[in-house]
């Protein structure tokens, strides 16, 4: 696979073909970055529970430590989840499906990818979706 070089500031424009070679190469540094930072964020999360002196005489200050450290814990629970998808989505840009919606085959619009790279669904299916999803969660 030929390196691609996009210059700094670069942003996929609707001016240009879908799912181009920079726009592939965009998407795959976009993902990789916050998966790096997921990472990161998850190792200093760990180095701090691991440091953290669990001696605390009092019970407020425990019941405090306990609920930051549940808090923190579900955060990155929901992390490690976020990590399966994004490496859902750098599969998806190797296969060459990635920016397309799995329910209609259609295009996801690159303002949609920008803000929510690992999207599968265009922004009409995701509504449809999260209808669906309400109506069921009402019965």
């Amino acid at each position: 696979m030929a390196k691609i070089t996009i210059e700094d500031g670069y942003v996929p424009s609707e001016n240009e073909p879908f799912m181009n070679d920079r726009q592939r190469e965009y998407f795959r540094r976009k993902l990789l970055s916050w998966k790096s930072d997921i990472l990161r964020e998850a190792q200093d999360t760990l180095v701090a529970l691991q440091t953290e002196n669990e001696n605390h005489p009092d019970l407020a200050d425990r019941a405090s430590s306990e609920t930051d450290r549940s808090i923190e814990l579900r955060a990155r629970d929901r992390q490690r989840k976020l990590n399966g998808k994004i490496d859902a989505a750098l599969a998806r840009l190797e296969d060459g499906s990635y920016g397309y919606c799995e329910e209609t085959g259609e295009p996801i619009s690159l303002k949609r990818l920008d803000a929510r790279p690992i999207a599968t669904l265009s922004l009409e299916a995701q509504e449809r979706h999260e209808r669906r999803e309400r109506v069921y969660r009402d019965d």
